[in-house]
C-alpha cells in the first residue's frame, strides 16, 4: 500500500512538471489562450496537444521569418541605409508632376519591369549584380564622349559616388545590388522625400554629355548616342525618340529630358511615353 502511494505521488509530480512545461511556452511573443483546449493522453501522461502543435507552428513561422530576413540581408555585404531610415517618410508626397506616383509596398508588374530594365542597364558587366564599379563604368561611357568640360566631369563623378553611398552604402568590393534589392531600394527612394530630390541629380549630366553640338537640345542623332551609352542599339533609339518627342519638334530640351527620365521611375501608368526613355522593357 505504501509503495503504491509513493508511485502515485511520483507519477503526479512528473505529470505536473510536464503540464507546467507545456503551459510555460505561452511566453512566446504571440501567446495562445488555453481556455477550452482539449488534452490528449497516452498511457499515464496527458498533455495539451493543441497548444503543443500551435507552439511548434509558431516557432516554425518565426524561424522562417528569420531565414527570409537573413536572405534579404545577404544580397550584399552592406545593405545601404539603415532600415528605419529607408522607411522614413514612406507616405511623403512626390515632387513629380505624375498623378500616378507609386505609393505603398504593392507595386504593379509594369513598374517592376521598368526597374528591372534599369537594373539591367546599370549592370554594365552583365553579371546580374550592380556594383560601384558598374556605376563608374556607366559614367565613363558618357564622360568618354568628351562633351563635358573639366568642371562638369568633376561634378558628375562626385554625384555618381554620392548617389551610390546614399542608396546602397559603402564603396567596397563585396557590396552588390541584386535585381530584387534594387526594386526594394527604389521603392524606398521614391517614398523618401529627402533622398528622392537628389536621387536623379545625375540626369542633367547625361544630357550634357550627349548634347554634342552644345545647342541645349538633343536631336534624334544625339539620342542615338544616349542609347549607345546605355548599351542599346540605334533602332530602339529612333523608335523611342519618335514616341517621347510628343510635340514632334525633333528635339528634346534639358527640362524635357530630365522630366522623362524621372517620370519613368515615378509612375505606374502604362500610357506615359516615359516608359520608352530607358529603352525596351525587359520581361
Amino acid at each position: 500500500m505504501a509503495l503504491s502511494l509513493v508511485r502515485l505521488g511520483f507519477r503526479s509530480v512528473i505529470n505536473f512538471e510536464r503540464n507546467a512545461a507545456v503551459l510555460s511556452v505561452t511566453s512566446v511573443p504571440k501567446q495562445f489562450k488555453l481556455i477550452h483546449t482539449k488534452s490528449a493522453c497516452t498511457g499515464s501522461v496527458c498533455y495539451l496537444s493543441d497548444v503543443h502543435r500551435q507552439v511548434i507552428a509558431q516557432r516554425n513561422d518565426l524561424d522562417k521569418s528569420e531565414r527570409n530576413s537573413a536572405l534579404r540581408r545577404s544580397y550584399s555585404k552592406h545593405h545601404g541605409r539603415p532600415e528605419e531610415n529607408r522607411r522614413k517618410d514612406s507616405d511623403s508626397d512626390s515632387d513629380s508632376d505624375s498623378d500616378t506616383e507609386c505609393k505603398g509596398f504593392d507595386r504593379s508588374q509594369f513598374w517592376r519591369r521598368k526597374m528591372r530594365t534599369v537594373h539591367n542597364i546599370l549592370d554594365v558587366d552583365k553579371d546580374g549584380l550592380i556594383s560601384f564599379n558598374d556605376f563608374q563604368l556607366f559614367a565613363e561611357r558618357f564622360k568618354s564622349l568628351g562633351h563635358l568640360d573639366e568642371k562638369q566631369t568633376k561634378e558628375f563623378n562626385s554625384i555618381i559616388q554620392k548617389t551610390w553611398e546614399e542608396q546602397w552604402g559603402a564603396i567596397e568590393p563585396y557590396n552588390f545590388v541584386t535585381q530584387e534589392q534594387y526594386l526594394e531600394d527604389m521603392h524606398h527612394v521614391l517614398n523618401d522625400r529627402s533622398i528622392k530630390k537628389r536621387a536623379f541629380s545625375w540626369l542633367p549630366y547625361l544630357f550634357k554629355a550627349v548634347d554634342k553640338d552644345q545647342s541645349g537640345y538633343i536631336s534624334v542623332v544625339e539620342f542615338k548616342l544616349f542609347f549607345k551609352c546605355l548599351g542599346l542599339d540605334n533602332e530602339h533609339a529612333a523608335v523611342a525618340f519618335a514616341v517621347i518627342d510628343t510635340n514632334s519638334d525633333g528635339k528634346l530640351s534639358l527640362k524635357e529630358f530630365v522630366k522623362l527620365g524621372k517620370d519613368f521611375f515615378f509612375t505606374e501608368d502604362e500610357r506615359r511615353v516615359s516608359k520608352m526613355f530607358w529603352g525596351p522593357l525587359v520581361d
